[in-house]
């Protein structure tokens, strides 16, 4: 048993040993190195952690992995956060953080979120054409287990890197959906997700379904709206449905190409900055409707506050999923990484939409019904 007196003098040397590399602020006094004491009462309330991993390393039943222990701690201290949406990722974990976002990757091709109410993951939405939607995997559907091991919206990342794996193996996963408990068996593969489809309604009306915002999102977007144009639409519908959000610049460039001179999304930070996200002055110029439901999240939402608030549009379907925080991914020197709530995000009237959604200007549960309101409004807006 390590004495108390003998961690604070661990703890103590450790700091001495850290600000001798780190810090500028030290100074030489006969072999020893002083620092002040606001630093130290800063690095003091490590002593319990250090003290605790002595005695793990000289109780526990195997030999321990520093590695994986330090990665724990980390891992622990972005839990104490208390944000779903905080993470960090060991190398592994971090590669493929970065592949959900470059439009490629082998899984089962869903989108997932922690939830804060049950901690459990629940599934945003399933990738069209993907295995977990030909298996009935359904957006809402909340995960349990993964192959008989019991999961949590707590260690997500856990959760992602068990569904992965090798092409053309199975995973069987554990979901319930409202009272059912179903397991289904998915198979593995790649998704390759084109992530724009679109194509030309009846009387002119250009349709646009976005799944997601990635790295090729825009560049998609742009050539369907180009070839939408050329054959001379005179209103669109833009689908968001079951869309989990992405990156932040690709929805705001979408949303520059669509909504004209004005306020896309504002930011604020811990300090109190406000960053504002600007579009310019070119913008389509015609009605447009945007399909929502409770699968529209994130990156989604902002597209959508954005076309309603700038009077560029309306939504049409149910409330959206309610993301209204900015993450911050960043990679560290040795591979690993992190994700960090680093601002609140407001649509341009101001209106904080975190744990709430987007209420559609035209609600309709129906699904199916949803795009023919939205037909019949644009066309209204066209004969005007």
């Amino acid at each position: 048993m390590i004495s108390k007196k003998r961690a604070i003098i661990y703890g103590i040397v450790l700091v001495v040993i850290t600000f001798m590399i780190t810090s500028t602020f030290n100074i030489a006094l006969g072999g020893k190195v002083v620092i002040s004491k606001s630093m130290y009462e800063e690095y003091k309330k490590y002593n319990k952690m250090i003290a605790l991993e002595e005695l793990v390393k000289e109780d526990f039943y195997q030999k321990t992995d520093d590695e994986k222990l330090v990665d724990g701690a980390i891992k622990g201290m972005f839990s104490g956060l208390g944000d779903p949406y905080s993470q960090y990722y060991t190398k592994d974990e971090f590669e493929k953080l970065t592949q959900q976002t470059s439009g490629s990757f082998v899984g089962i091709g869903v989108y997932i979120s922690p939830t804060s109410d049950d901690n459990l993951i629940t599934i945003i939405s399933p990738i069209a054409g993907s295995p977990a939607e030909k298996s009935g995997i359904k957006a809402g559907d909340k995960i349990l287990k993964v192959d008989g091991t019991v999961v949590s919206a707590e260690k997500s990342d856990e959760a992602i890197s068990m569904i992965k794996g090798k092409k053309g193996t199975e995973v069987e996963l554990t979901i319930k959906r409202g009272e059912q408990i179903l397991d289904l068996k998915v198979k593995r593969d790649e998704i390759v997700s084109d992530t724009v489809d679109g194509k030309e309604l009846d009387n002119n009306i250009g349709y646009v379904k976005i799944t997601s915002f990635t790295e090729h999102t825009n560049k998609e977007f742009e050539e369907t709206l180009a070839t939408l144009k050329e054959n001379d639409i005179k209103g669109m519908i833009i689908d968001l449905r079951d869309n989990p959000g992405g990156l932040l610049n690709v929805c705001k460039d979408i949303a520059d190409s669509l909504i004209g001179e004005g306020t896309i999304v504002y930011t604020k930070d811990n300090k109190g900055n406000t960053e504002y996200l600007k579009s310019d002055k070119e913008k389509l110029g015609l009605p447009i409707a945007v399909l929502t439901n409770e699968g529209s999240a994130s990156a989604s939402e902002i597209l959508t506050g954005a076309i309603i608030d700038n009077n560029a549009g309306i939504s049409v379907g149910t409330t959206t999923f309610g993301k209204g925080l900015v993450q911050s991914v960043r990679e560290l020197k040795d591979g690993t990484g992190y994700k960090l709530t680093t601002a609140q995000y407001f649509t341009p009237s101001g209106e904080y939409i975190n744990g709430k959604g987007i209420k559609p200007t035209i609600e309709e549960d129906d699904e199916e019904k949803q795009l023919n309101v939205a037909i019949e409004w644009v066309k209204e807006q066209i004969n005007k």
